[in-house]
């Protein structure tokens, strides 16, 4: 903390013009302090769609753009960060360095940032406790029948129905919780759920974790392994062209009757199709899920069916992730100003600048 102290004491003093994309709710002291410090110009857009986005880019509006921070949210405004549209930014702006306000940053070709030399930064950590706490919401959820029972309820069932007509759920006690991707928010998920009583928590990750990470769970080889034995899988992987439908109608097969799955990830790793025609037969007993293929536009057929506990991508939507998560994408413009590295370097771009 004192060495970070004493770089920002003596910054390169080099001007930096940053375009932000997308809102700005909780750090703007961060953001005044950062423009006092250092010799910083920021820009933003006025385009309400990718169209407007990249004619601004061809008319030179962005031209002396260096540093790029964006949103969740400023998908609307740009689409894909994809090949066509970063092959622009490097053609219209002088951008070396993007930093977006997430832990999945599937919105952005990290590969092609790097072919661009455009350095790449995410916010991980930050995410990993409140997106862990709605991942314990929609598993209690999704078991104990939740959130039908409360829609039952407004209902006015409850006069005439025990427990407003809801099934019977079941306790996490005894059974086998299967965490696909231990990451930092897998390894929350799992610390949350230990006093819950489950009888072994099985893992599966690209790589075994050191045994001081695992804290008693048990590696899988093979995604495999982890759906035959679970009874719950919690989702916890980033999106990408391995993951895309890692659950699909081959997998969601070898898994036990009545597994309940819940999704913290990205919707696209599921197959909702093959999903929903489990959970109408049973296969699957219950899903959960605060993210979905489409969003917002989701499936109206999947999310009202009984057995779904749904959220509208809200895992960090809490004042205080949300404030440090912003002030965090300030923290790797400050910490370029002074190295000429973000902070964050995203796993695909480690060690190639």
């Amino acid at each position: 903390m004192f060495l970070k102290r004493v770089c920002r004491n003596y910054s390169t003093g080099k001007s930096l013009t940053v375009l932000r994309l997308g809102p700005t709710r909780f750090a703007q002291q961060a953001w005044s302090n950062l423009v006092s410090k250092n010799n910083v110009k920021v820009v933003e857009t006025d385009a309400a769609n990718r169209e407007q986005f990249i004619s601004e880019l061809k008319s030179g509006k962005f031209a002396d753009v260096d540093f790029i921070t964006r949103t969740f949210e400023s998908f609307k405004q740009t689409g894909m960060m994809d090949k066509q549209l970063l092959k622009l930014i490097k053609e219209h702006t002088k951008v070396k360095a993007m930093s977006h306000n997430g832990a999945g940053y599937d919105q952005v070709d990290a590969i092609e940032c790097g072919n661009l030399k455009i350095q790449l930064s995410n916010v991980p950590s930050l995410v990993d406790d409140a997106t862990a706490d709605t991942a314990v919401y929609l598993l209690l959820g999704a078991m104990r029948n939740f959130q039908l029972s409360s829609e039952n309820m407004k209902k006015g069932q409850w006069k005439t129905q025990k427990c407003a007509g809801t099934p019977i759920g079941h306790d996490p006690e005894g059974k086998v919780l299967g965490i696909l991707g231990m990451g930092g928010i897998g390894r929350t998920i799992r610390d949350r759920l230990v006093p819950f009583g489950f009888s072994k928590i099985l893992y599966h990750n690209r790589h075994q974790l050191p045994k001081e990470l695992e804290k008693g769970a048990i590696y899988c080889k093979t995604p495999e392994e982890l759906f035959k034995e679970s009874d719950v899988i919690s989702i916890s992987i980033p999106l990408n062209k391995n993951t895309k439908h890692i659950i699909n109608e081959k997998s969601i097969g070898i898994m036990k009757d009545g597994v309940v799955i819940v999704n913290t990830a990205r919707g696209p790793v599921i197959d909702e199709s093959a999903l929903k025609t489990a959970l109408k037969s049973g296969k699957v007993a219950a899903f959960g899920a605060d993210v979905w293929v489409n969003e917002p536009n989701v499936d109206p057929e999947l999310i009202s069916l009984s057995n779904v506990a749904c959220l509208p991508h809200m895992g960090t939507h809490t004042v205080e992730t949300m404030k440090a998560m912003e002030e965090f994408v300030v923290e790797n413009v400050q910490t370029y100003i002074d190295t000429n590295k973000v902070l964050t370097m995203v796993p695909e771009l480690k060690g190639k600048f």
